[in-house]
């Protein structure tokens, strides 16, 4: 069966194409998938009814169906328990800031890397999406988001939900050209952040493929021993190497990476700390968001205080590293970065489509 949602422009138009129908009706088609949001071959308006049965018999719809919904209490965020054609649940959320809005996308259902504070790390792997269910999370947030004169335009995908992006490389870069199809989404290059915990071949490989999207890598420590006590996969990636990978990406590229930290309590949020990164970071473009710990069920950390996230910021920024304290979403429903398990709360039933909310959003937007 052909994804409708899982290919590019060009590739979606030779398929219709060798289906023995013209480029035209392959565009229409388009956009009654990125314009108007068809969910099945009887929503597609304006196509030959031939047409139709070919998709009907020969392609699969990607978006999912609402499970659940968790609105914040601040009204700024809302998160969404989705089910998959297989019956896969994953989680994304919609984030609102004052004129533009942010979707995060999970990219795996669960995760194999088993960062230690992270929700989805101890809920375990299951399998990698498909281009097309990551492209369905977004048109399906989109489409019930979008109603009303006062919701701010999607300007901002994130593939920073559950699972790590560089593991499923392929379906993620897939998943980046769909989303920045003028035709489509429309979403310039900068406008899209690959998050990873540093995946080392993925970071090379995004570098030697001149991937124009941002780039996040999850720090959390500046040396190997601290680094391997909170994220395992430092042992299949060590933090020297992973430096030397990303000052890699920084040259080749010519484009700084941001460096997510999660601070924790009496980890990594000590005036040591800070000062090991400036000197692991040192000379490499960068920019450091910094974020507090955010609380999961398994992991009994505590996320920093503002004092000491501030202290931490103030210490970076005397010592040129540019430094950001995140903003913070949907913590309160468990929507917040590392928070992500379909298995962990609930959460109120799937409403009608209502008043838009929204979750966190990295600094360089």
């Amino acid at each position: 069966m052909f994804e409708l949602h899982g290919h590019p422009h060009p590739e979606f138009t030779q398929r219709i194409r060798d289906w023995g129908f013209t480029a035209g009706q392959a565009a229409r088609l388009w956009r009654c998938l990125y314009r108007e949001f068809a969910t099945s071959a009887a929503e597609c308006s304006g196509l030959a009814g031939d047409f139709r049965e070919q998709i009907a018999r020969h392609a699969v719809f990607s978006q999912p169906s609402a499970v659940q919904i968790s609105d914040a209490p601040d009204g700024l965020a809302r998160k969404y328990l989705l089910a998959l054609a297989d019956g896969e649940r994953i989680e994304s959320v919609w984030m609102r800031f004052r004129d533009r809005a942010t979707v995060c996308v999970s990219t795996q259902a669960g995760c194999a890397l088993g960062c230690v504070f992270c929700a989805t790390g101890q809920l375990g792997y299951r399998r990698d999406l498909t281009a097309g269910e990551i492209i369905g999370q977004a048109l399906f947030m989109r489409q019930r988001e979008s109603a009303g004169p006062d919701r701010p335009p999607l300007r901002n995908v994130v593939f920073m939900g559950m699972g790590e992006p560089l593991v499923n490389y392929d379906a993620v870069i897939r998943a980046a050209r769909i989303f920045g199809d003028p035709a489509g989404l429309s979403l310039g290059a900068k406008q899209l952040t690959i998050s990873t915990v540093g995946v080392i071949p993925g970071i090379v490989r995004l570098a030697d493929e001149r991937q124009p999207y941002s780039l996040a890598v999850s720090l959390h420590a500046a040396t190997q021993a601290e680094r391997l006590a909170v994220v395992p996969a430092a042992r299949a990636w060590p933090l020297d190497e992973l430096i030397a990978a990303c000052r890699y990406y920084c040259d080749k590229l010519d484009r700084k990476i941001f460096f997510e930290w999660t601070m924790i309590e009496g980890v990594n949020d000590s005036l040591d700390q800070a000062l090991a990164v400036v000197e692991l970071l040192r000379g490499m473009p960068a920019h450091v968001n910094v974020i507090p710990l955010n609380p999961t069920d398994a992991y009994d950390g505590r996320g920093a205080a503002r004092p000491g996230l501030e202290r931490f910021r103030e210490t970076l920024l005397k010592r040129g590293l540019p430094c950001t304290i995140r903003q913070r979403r949907a913590i309160e429903v468990g929507g917040g970065c590392g928070q992500l398990n379909p298995a962990a709360g609930a959460a109120r039933p799937a409403a009608p489509m209502g008043p838009t909310v929204g979750s966190t959003e990295p600094s360089n937007r």
